[in-house]
């Protein structure tokens, strides 16, 4: 094993109890294995996931089995190499001092990962915030170390891009980039509708901009992120607060778009009544792209909406390594345009977490950091 001083534990923030303060707790630095990394994590970002696992809801997604060091969203320096070395995902070899992000793990051998060309369908992951009792113990973000999975794809960082950014990069502005791919060409005169303003919504109305869209319309609260949104290409926004009732938002954007509805539209809030809306709002033959539906909740619609409109219905789910790729050249490229700090909230240490995910929860913070250096 290539490798700096490394000790023999490290700390990390774990949820022990559901709806419970985490706690802070030495666990065990695992051996690696040919193959894998570890990390010393120099920011981990808070996903809307990390506070679903802390409030067990996440469960209806995936087995929770406590205790779990949340956090999936990461940026570390490679501190550990295993036997035989690894290198990131366009052959260069990694060494100790190397930032990177780095993929789930996946399996290479199913349908998905092979003959469809679909790894972020992999039912054979290898996921980040599991069992933190079990080998390899620490794969979570909010933690001093991370052990990166041998079958993760790593993805070094821009030198112009900084690690708090590169984090947010790993999951959402990914899942954002993977999207626009699944939605297709994006041609200038197109009115593309972005629900939502959190970090999903917030970086997609950036990619909008960026793409050549010359109308973007975002629906979301509080009010600081949709200054947010204005700052990175909206157009115009739909307060939720001051348009509480789905019809009425639907008639905003109607009204913004002299009755037709919005020729693109992308779901990334989450919302129970967001697929309706959503629906309502695509104009004739447009494009309704769904990204942001991940819990357990069912709605009602009319199918004949789709057929009768001509829309056509897209999902999209998770990513792969080519957009964790290109979301940080994204970054990289774009960073004189768009101000990402301003996605970026407090910083909190490990003791912190339980704050930070009640931030988030509450939507007083759009992105909390994790930086296990402090305290």
């Amino acid at each position: 094993m290539t490798t700096l001083d490394i000790p023999r534990t490290a700390r990390a923030a774990v949820v022990t109890a559901f709806n419970e303060p985490l706690e802070v707790r030495e666990i065990t630095v695992p051996e690696l294995e040919e193959g894998a990394v570890l990390v010393k994590i120099d920011a981990a970002t808070v996903c809307g996931s990390d506070v679903h696992l802390w409030d067990g809801s996440l469960s209806a997604i995936r087995p929770l089995e406590l205790p779990i060091i949340p956090g999936h969203e990461m940026a570390g320096t490679v501190v550990a190499l295993g036997p035989g070395g690894a290198t990131d995902v366009v052959g260069a070899p990694l060494v100790p001092g190397d930032r990177i992000v780095f993929t789930q793990g996946r399996c290479g051998s199913c349908y998905h990962c092979t003959v469809a060309n679909q790894p972020n369908l992999c039912p054979n992951r290898d996921n980040y915030g599991v069992n933190c009792e079990r080998f390899p113990y620490l794969v979570g973000g909010f933690a001093d170390y991370c052990y990166v999975y041998p079958r993760s794809r790593k993805i070094k960082i821009p030198t112009n891009v900084k690690s708090e950014w590169a984090s947010a990069s790993s999951c959402a502005l990914r899942t954002v980039i993977k999207a626009f791919d699944q939605l297709g060409p994006l041609q200038s005169w197109q009115t593309v509708v972005i629900q939502g303003s959190g970090p999903l919504g917030l970086f997609a109305t950036a990619v909008a901009s960026h793409l050549g869209a010359t109308r973007v319309i975002v629906i979301g609260d509080p009010t600081d992120r949709l200054d947010v949104a204005r700052a990175w290409g909206a157009t115009d926004t739909v307060s939720v607060s001051q348009q509480p009732d789905p019809e009425a938002r639907v008639q905003a954007v109607k009204d913004l778009t002299d009755g037709a509805g919005a020729e693109v539209v992308m779901e990334f809030s989450g919302a129970r009544t967001a697929f309706g809306e959503g629906l309502s709002m695509v104009r004739r033959g447009g494009r309704f792209l769904v990204a942001g539906q991940v819990g357990p909740h069912t709605v009602e619609f009319e199918p004949t909406a789709i057929t009768r409109g001509n829309i056509n219905v897209i999902g999209s789910f998770s990513a792969s390594e080519a957009e964790y790729w290109r979301a940080l050249r994204f970054m990289s490229d774009t960073r004189d345009r768009f101000d990402f700090d301003r996605l970026l909230s407090r910083r909190y240490g490990l003791d912190q977490v339980t704050d930070a995910l009640a931030g988030m929860q509450r939507l007083t913070e759009i992105k909390p950091v994790i930086v296990p250096s402090i305290g």
